[in-house]
């Protein structure tokens, strides 16, 4: 237990600092990956932290960072927008979009998220330690071990609903990806199985893109010209996605 403990310990440091790197990175403004990065670190930290929310301290500092996730999550969809609309070659729309962004770093760097989370990460230690020594974390692989299971059955049951939401589909093969990422001795999972999850997160990822760049259009005039090829994009995607999910359902239950 005190092993995996330690583990758990490390892996919050790295992550935290990776997180340091990420808002220096935006401070220097010189990064066009600094983001997305500090984005998969956060996803990162609440996989890792997700199983454990029993523990006080890893709920609270998963709740921070839940929060600047939904604080940079419109951020980042801007900025994939703009670097997509330039490799198109419509540098009119994307340069239009710069001063936005822009100021969405400025206001991400100066959030209280983002301060509130940094501030936890410095105490969590502390936390951490205290609550081992209260007990807390007795039961730490079947903590774990639980969490993983729910979130494998949620998913193989999302993906037997043939009525299935590709939003709350996505959602749930995140989870589980990085979950079993974040714990890969408990997760016990093949490594077919994680190449699928990637493979479903991908093409449910790439045909969100364009379902959100469609609603934009709506709103915004100047993105009308790329509508008809995001709507066969969307549509050649969804494809994509449902192979992908067949295959994924298909490889669970081989496993059941």
């Amino acid at each position: 237990m005190q092993g995996l403990m330690d583990e758990v310990q490390q892996h919050v440091l790295r992550i935290q600092v990776r997180l340091f790197a990420c808002r220096e990175r935006l401070l220097a403004g010189t990064d066009d990956e600094a983001l997305h990065d500090l984005r998969i670190a956060l996803r990162q930290l609440r996989s890792l932290l997700r199983p454990l929310s029993s523990v006080a301290a890893c709920a609270d500092l998963q709740q921070r960072a839940a929060e600047l996730g939904r604080l940079t999550g419109p951020l980042r969809d801007l900025e994939v927008l703009q670097g997509h609309l330039l490799q198109q070659g419509l540098d009119s729309a994307a340069q239009s979009r710069q001063p936005l962004l822009l100021q969405g770093y400025s206001r991400l760097l100066g959030s209280a998220p983002l301060a509130q989370l940094l501030h936890a990460l410095d105490i969590w230690p502390q936390e951490w330690r205290d609550a081992a020594s209260n007990g807390q974390l007795s039961d730490l692989q079947k903590l774990i071990r639980q969490r993983l299971r729910k979130d494998r059955k949620r998913l193989a049951q999302a993906l037997l609903d043939p009525a299935h939401d590709r939003h709350r589909l996505r959602l749930l093969v995140k989870r589980l990806r990085y979950a079993s990422e974040a714990y890969p001795q408990l997760a016990k999972m093949s490594g077919h199985t994680r190449m699928q999850l990637k493979q479903a997160q991908s093409t449910l990822g790439d045909w969100h893109d364009h379902w959100q760049w469609l609603l934009r259009a709506e709103a915004e005039t100047d993105l009308q010209p790329c509508v008809p090829a995001w709507r066969e994009a969307m549509q050649s995607a969804e494809q994509q996605a449902d192979l992908a999910l067949q295959a994924l359902t298909a490889g669970f239950a081989r496993t059941q």
